[in-house]
């Protein structure tokens, strides 16, 4: 008889995601990257200083990256679950997911000259 594979929560926790991806996992959301994961703090801090969210031009300026990789990326979140948008509408950007279900937003720091 053929081994059973192991089901995603096991996957889940032996491949050493934390508490947090294994909320979003049970939520029936499949876990985020590390790099996900810090663009959708990001999202949640930025949104709760600014009582708005922010625009593509502010991720950019965050994570020090083109324009075209920013827009990337939030297709993938959107296309994920992880957020709502409405394409066309500034600042619609919604997370899907709680604070409990985010990592730490990371400090970055500015490129040396």
């Amino acid at each position: 008889m053929p081994e059973k594979p192991p089901t995603i929560w096991a996957a889940t926790f032996r491949s050493g995601f934390d508490d947090r991806k294994v909320a979003v996992h049970a939520a029936g959301v499949e876990p985020y990257t590390p790099t996900q994961g810090q663009y959708l703090a990001f999202i949640y801090y930025y949104t709760k200083i600014h009582g708005v969210a922010p625009a593509e031009a502010d991720l950019q300026r965050y994570f020090q990256t083109s324009p075209p990789a920013i827009h990337q990326m939030i297709v993938t979140l959107e296309k994920r679950g992880f957020i709502e948008r409405v394409p066309g509408q500034a600042r619609s950007i919604t997370l899907r997911l709680t604070r409990a279900q985010l990592p730490d937003l990371e400090q970055r720091h500015a490129a040396d000259p």
